[in-house]
C-alpha cells in the first residue's frame, strides 16, 4: 500500500531527523506497532525510526523491517519511577530525536520525551498531559480499532483513515530457522504450533490437549509455544499427545518467534503469539470467543478465524477477561475435532500451493 498521495506537501524527503515511537508494550500490540513504522517510513522515507521496548519485547525489533534500533528500557507499570524516567531521558537526548509518537494516552508515557528535549511530541489528549504533548490529536474515541488509534498518529493531523493499513511484517532469515531447528533437535517436516496462553482466562480455549492428541494421531508433529506461565498447560498437552508433542515454552520470546516462523501452521488464542505468527506469514488459526475478531485479529490475513457457530450468544463478544455468563460457551462449543480438522486442511492447502 502506498500512502504518499495522502500527505501532499507534508512529506518532506529531505528531513532526516530520527523518530521515536513510544508504544504499548503488550506483545500483540507491539507487533502491531510495525504498521505505525511502515506508515512513518512511507511518509518520511529518510527519517530513521526507533522503538522504545521492554526487554521482553526486544527480540521482535530484530525482525522488523524499517526499524533502526530498539531502545531497551524497562519501566515499572504501577509506579512513576522518577529515577528511571530521568535515566531514559538521558539516553534519548543523546539520539537527537526530532519527533516522538506517544501511543499510550497516559501521563507517564510522555515524561521521558519532555525531559529529553524532543521538540515534537505527538499524542492524543489524555490524563492532563498539557505541556507534555505539544502536537495534540483529538477524536481518539471515534476511531474504531486499536490499530486505527495508533497508526492515525503517524499521519498528518486531520488526514482521513486509509481503506486499509500496511500490515505488520516480521522477517526471520531462513538460515536462522534452520539453526534453531537443529539446536532443538527438530526435524525439517511441517509441524503444528499450539499457543495455549493468553492474557485473561476467558480467551483461553481449553481443548488443546485433545487437539494435540488428534493431530499426533494423524501423523503430525506438534509444538507447544509460550512463556513460563504456559509451562503447566504445556505439560498437560504433552501428557495427552505423547512423544509427538514437544514443549518449547520458555523465557525468551525469540524462541517463540522462531517456533512460529518454522511451523507449518499455528493455532492460537487471541494472544501476542497469534499476532507474531500472522506477521511472519505462517498460516495462522485464531480462536476467538469473548473478543471481537474485527477489533483484535491481526491485520494480516488469517488462515482461519475460529468462532463457535452453534448458537447465538447475547453476551458475545463481551471483551471480559473472566466469563460471567453462559459458562464460557463461546469457547467450549468449539470442539477439538473441528480445530484439528481445519489445521489438517490448512496444511494440505499449503502443501498443494508449494507444489504448484
Amino acid at each position: 500500500m502506498n500512502i504518499d498521495s495522502q500527505f501532499s506537501g507534508d512529506t518532506d524527503r529531505s528531513d532526516t531527523r530520527p523518530i521515536l515511537i513510544i508504544p504499548y508494550m503488550w506483545i500483540g500490540d507491539f507487533v502491531r506497532n510495525h504498521t505505525v513504522v511502515r506508515v512513518l517510513k512511507e511518509r518520511w522515507p529518510n527519517r530513521p525510526v526507533d522503538l522504545l521496548t521492554t526487554s521482553l519485547c526486544a527480540p521482535l525489533v530484530d525482525y522488523m523491517p524499517g526499524v533502526r534500533a530498539g531502545i531497551v528500557w524497562d519501566l515499572p507499570r504501577g509506579r512513576l519511577a522518577v529515577a528511571r524516567q530521568f535515566g531514559l531521558a538521558k539516553l534519548l537526548r543523546k539520539r537527537n530525536y526530532g519527533t516522538a509518537l506517544v501511543l499510550p494516552r497516559t501521563w507517564k508515557a510522555a515524561i521521558a520525551p519532555v525531559l529529553a528535549g524532543i521538540p515534537e511530541r505527538v499524542g492524543f489528549v489524555g490524563e492532563f498531559r498539557f505541556g507534555l504533548i505539544n502536537r495534540w490529536r483529538w477524536g481518539e474515541k471515534k476511531l474504531p480499532r486499536f490499530i486505527d488509534k495508533n497508526a492515525a498518529l503517524a499521519q498528518p493531523d486531520g488526514a482521513p483513515l486509509p481503506p486499509e493499513w500496511p500490515v505488520p511484517q516480521l522477517r526471520v532469515p531462513a538460515e536462522e530457522i534452520v539453526r534453531w531447528r537443529q539446536a532443538n533437535g527438530l526435524g525439517a517436516g511441517a509441524a503444528v504450533a499450539l499457543a495455549p496462553g493468553s492474557v485473561g482466562v476467558s480467551k483461553r480455549w481449553t481443548y488443546y490437549p485433545e487437539a494435540a492428541r488428534l493431530l499426533v494421531e494423524r501423523g503430525l508433529e506438534v509444538w507447544v509455544v509460550g512463556g513460563p506461565a504456559e509451562k503447566g498447560l504445556a505439560q498437560e498437552i504433552v501428557a495427552a499427545g505423547g512423544p509427538g508433542v514437544r514443549d518449547l515454552t520458555g523465557t525468551d520470546l525469540r524462541n517463540g518467534v522462531l517456533a512460529m516462523a518454522a511451523a507449518g501452521v499455528a493455532i492460537s488464542n487471541d494472544s501476542g503469539l497469534m499476532h507474531i505468527a500472522a506477521a511472519l506469514g505462517t498460516p495462522t488459526m485464531g480462536i476467538f470467543g469473548p473478543t471481537s475478531p474485527y477489533l483484535w485479529a491481526p491485520l494480516n490475513s488469517l488462515a482461519a478465524t475460529v468462532v463457535q457457530d452453534k448458537s447465538v450468544l447475547s453476551c458475545q463478544p463481551c471483551q471480559s477477561t473472566i466469563c460471567k455468563m453462559n459458562d464460557h460457551r463461546c469457547m467450549r462449543d468449539i470442539t477439538a475435532s473441528e480445530v484439528a480438522g481445519i489445521a489438517e486442511r490448512v496444511l494440505r492447502e499449503v502443501g498443494a500451493r508449494a507444489m504448484t
